[in-house]
């Protein structure tokens, strides 16, 4: 069975990018009967930050996706250690003494931003590395990467294909620090080797790295877990999605203080980048997960369309809409709990369940409630223009005539459906007006506004005083 992980570090909010790289873990792992791991790589004590932890943690917990198994690299370190030993105590690796000052200073004068390694270093004999070592002079421990022969370095990647690179184009990286703290290289393999990790499934910007993956896990002596890169998420722009330049529109929870459902957000990160074969669009999280493989994922980069003015791409507003809209309307009522006390409403009981259907299809995201339903809840009603209470040009009279003749049919009409419907077009019968002249001054009296619900929904979960009042001022602005 699949062993999967993400390993996030807590240097910043969780990135959109990275949160589809944890989907892609879990659905494989869900898929095929795995286990799905969680560990947090925070040996880069320097920059992470506990308000990046519970970011990552909150936004994973929002995404509605668990794991099974947990872990932190900095718990961890002891292991990290004794791999990187046992690699230098095979010969695979050599103590480099160069103070980082003379290594960035030859770097420099070479006009070279790497260099492939040091030749005084390397061929150090093991006798005066102990010595030096053991005197308290501090060093790097560094990957010996096979000169002679050169060979190839390869590994097929389950989305990119086969890949080779030379072993005369691979510096040699280094697996300590100089503080004896293990590098990313050398703490991410010794844990993906000690835990069984199957397959890392990882953004395509590491795919360089696993060349030097593969060195390591050779010289642990473990078989290398299988590599599945993932195509990145760009800007409209071409550049790739940058927490320092696009700022929030790249983190999970603007998404969630937005009003999205965890699901639709699932659904619409699972399409950048893969797609099911078919013309499925909507789908849901278990239709994903029966249907998700390596062969759907591109090999070209995913662009979230996003603007200065709008920061949320349109096709997840989109796939948002019609997920909300596939609600259960008990589930939706729920739902919408938070979204009215955030608000300052305290709705009535029972009254959430009345409201959710005739407002379902008007929202996008649950931040749209306030703006389509604040009228069920705010009394009295924000100044509106009394100009849409009247249905035509120059006939105040006649609006004046059908508020007066709907309060009147109203006070002894009874507040269901059927029965609004039935009292108000007979009450336009009997004034000479049509339908529509009597329904649009009622519907801006009751709700402030010409486009709302359905208006006898709404009248009837308005009830009799409340839309009697209402009423009542809106013939006071007609007549002033």
């Amino acid at each position: 069975m699949p062993r999967v992980r993400f390993a996030p570090s807590p240097t910043g909010y969780l990135h959109i990018g990275s949160a589809r790289t944890f989907i892609f873990n879990w659905l494989y792992a869900r898929r095929h009967g795995g286990t799905m791991i969680l560990r947090i790589d925070d040996t880069d004590a320097g920059r992470n930050t506990q308000d990046s932890e519970d970011s990552i943690f909150d936004g994973l917990r929002w995404l509605g996706l668990d794991w099974d198994e947990q872990y932190r690299q900095s718990e961890r370190l002891d292991l990290h250690t004794a791999k990187a030993l046992a690699i230098f105590e095979q010969g695979h690796a050599y103590r480099d003494f160069t103070p980082q000052e003379d290594a960035a200073e030859k770097a420099h004068a070479t006009g070279a931003s790497t260099w492939l390694c040091n030749p005084e270093m390397r061929e150090l004999s093991r006798e005066e590395s102990d010595r030096r070592a053991a005197a308290g002079e501090p060093f790097v421990l560094r990957f010996r990467v096979p000169r002679e022969p050169v060979r190839e370095v390869g590994f097929e990647d389950e989305v990119y294909g086969a890949q080779s690179k030379s072993t005369a184009d691979i510096e040699d990286f280094a697996l300590l620090r100089s503080n004896g703290l293990p590098t990313y290289h050398m703490a991410s393999c010794a844990d993906d080797a000690d835990l069984g990790i199957t397959h890392i499934i990882r953004g395509q910007d590491h795919l360089t790295n696993t060349f030097k993956h593969v060195l390591i896990f050779e010289a642990l002596g473990v078989a290398a877990a299988r590599f599945a890169h993932l195509p990145l998420l760009i800007a409209p722009d071409g550049s790739k999605l940058s927490k320092r330049k696009h700022g929030p529109v790249v983190s999970v929870t603007t998404y969630r203080d937005a009003g999205f459902l965890p699901q639709a957000y699932v659904n619409f990160l699972c399409l950048l980048g893969w797609n099911p074969k078919d013309d499925r669009e909507k789908m849901s999280i278990e239709e994903i997960t029966a249907i998700f493989g390596f062969e759907g994922i591109n090999r070209s980069n995913a662009v979230v369309n996003f603007s200065d003015e709008d920061p949320i791409d349109p096709k997840a507003l989109w796939l948002n809409s019609q997920h909300l809209y596939a609600l259960p309307v008990e589930t939706l009522a729920a739902l919408l709990e938070p979204w009215a006390a955030a608000a300052g409403w305290t709705p009535e009981p029972g009254q959430l369940l009345q409201i959710a259907p005739l407002i379902q299809e008007r929202m996008k995201t649950f931040a749209d409630f306030a703006a389509v339903a604040d009228f069920f809840f705010v009394e009295p009603l924000p100044p509106y223009d009394a100009a849409e209470l009247i249905p035509q040009k120059g006939a105040a009279a006649m609006a004046a005539l059908v508020l007066e003749r709907a309060k009147q049919t109203l006070a002894q009409t009874e507040f269901t459906h059927d029965a609004l419907e039935q009292a108000l077009r007979a009450a336009a019968a009997e004034i000479g007006v049509k339908a529509g002249q009597m329904f649009q001054p009622v519907r801006v009296a009751v709700c402030g506004r010409k486009v709302a619900p359905p208006l006898f929904e709404t009248l009837a979960v308005l009830g009799r005083a409340l839309t009697l009042a209402r009423l009542d001022r809106a013939l006071e602005l007609v007549r002033s």
